[in-house]
C-alpha cells in the first residue's frame, strides 16, 4: 500500500499566499473560504502543500517547517530564485518572503514564504547527511572547524547571527590553517553580513580579504568561493 504524507502549514491571509505560490510556479487546485478558508497548491506534478487559516498569525512568530526531498536542487534554487526576482523585483534574502544562498554542491537551501512557513528542500542521498556531520571531524583545524560549524548553523540550521558568531570568533583570534582556509573564512563571513544586512561589515571584511596577497594557485583552489565573492561584491559596493 502506498501512503502519502501531506503538509499542512498556516497562513493568515489565504490570498497573499496563494498569489505568492502561483508567482514562483504553483498551481492552485482547490480553494475554500467557508467554513474555514483552506487550500491546496501543486508543484509540478510532484507534490502538493495544504493551507489553513489561523487567525492573527504574525510571520516572525510562525515556526512552522516542511521538509521536500528532491533529486535536485540546484536548478530548482535558480527557477525559483528567478521567479522571485520577477514577481519583487528583487532576491528577497530576509524579511517575508525570502530564499537562503545556494553555493556550489550544497544540497539543501530554504524557502521561507509570506506568513514564516520554512520550506527545506533536500537533495536525495546520503550527501546531505554527510555534510551536515562534516564539523563533528576531530582532524580539521581551528579555521576548517569553524567554516564547517558556520555551514551547519547557517544551511541546516537556518541560524545565521550563530553562523557569523562562529567566524568571527576564529577571525578573532590567530586560527590556525593555511591562508586558503582563511580566505574561505573571510568569504563566507561576507556572505552572512550580506544575509544579515551588515554591509559594512561587509565591506571591512572583504578589504581584509584583499590585501591577502593569494597566489594564482590560491585563487584557483577558491575558484567556487571566488564565484560567489563576485555575485557579493555586487551587492556591496
Amino acid at each position: 500500500m502506498n501512503s502519502t504524507t501531506i503538509p499542512a502549514l498556516p497562513c493568515e491571509s489565504m490570498d497573499e499566499m496563494l498569489i505568492f505560490y502561483q508567482a514562483i510556479g504553483f498551481e492552485v487546485t482547490y480553494k475554500q473560504k467557508a467554513p474555514n478558508p483552506y487550500a491546496v497548491v501543486h508543484y509540478a506534478d510532484e507534490y502538493d502543500l495544504h493551507f489553513f487559516w489561523l487567525k492573527q498569525l504574525k510571520p516572525e512568530d510562525n515556526f512552522s517547517t516542511c521538509l521536500i526531498v528532491v533529486p535536485e536542487v540546484e536548478n530548482l534554487h535558480a527557477q525559483f530564485v528567478e521567479k522571485l526576482k520577477s514577481h519583487l523585483g528583487k532576491i528577497p534574502s530576509k524579511g517575508f518572503p525570502r530564499i537562503s544562498r545556494m553555493k556550489p554542491k550544497q544540497t539543501r537551501f530554504t524557502l521561507t514564504d509570506v506568513a514564516g512557513n520554512s520550506i527545506i528542500y533536500i537533495k536525495r542521498g546520503k550527501e546531505d547527511e554527510e555534510k551536515a556531520q562534516e564539523y563533528l571531524q576531530s582532524d580539521q583545524t581551528s579555521l576548517q572547524k569553524a567554516l564547517s560549524t558556520a555551514a551547519r548553523l547557517r544551511d541546516f540550521k537556518n541560524d545565521d547571527k550563530a553562523a557569523a558568531k562562529v567566524l568571527d570568533t576564529v577571525l578573532a583570534r590567530e586560527g590556525q590553517g593555511t591562508l586558503v582556509e582563511y580566505a574561505k573564512v573571510l568569504i563566507a563571513r561576507i556572505d552572512l553580513a550580506v544575509a544579515l544586512d551588515e554591509i559594512e561589515k561587509a565591506r571591512e571584511i572583504h578589504a581584509r580579504l584583499k590585501i591577502l596577497g593569494l597566489s594564482d594557485p590560491d585563487k584557483l583552489d577558491l575558484k567556487e568561493e571566488l564565484i560567489v565573492l563576485n555575485d557579493l561584491e555586487k551587492q556591496i559596493f
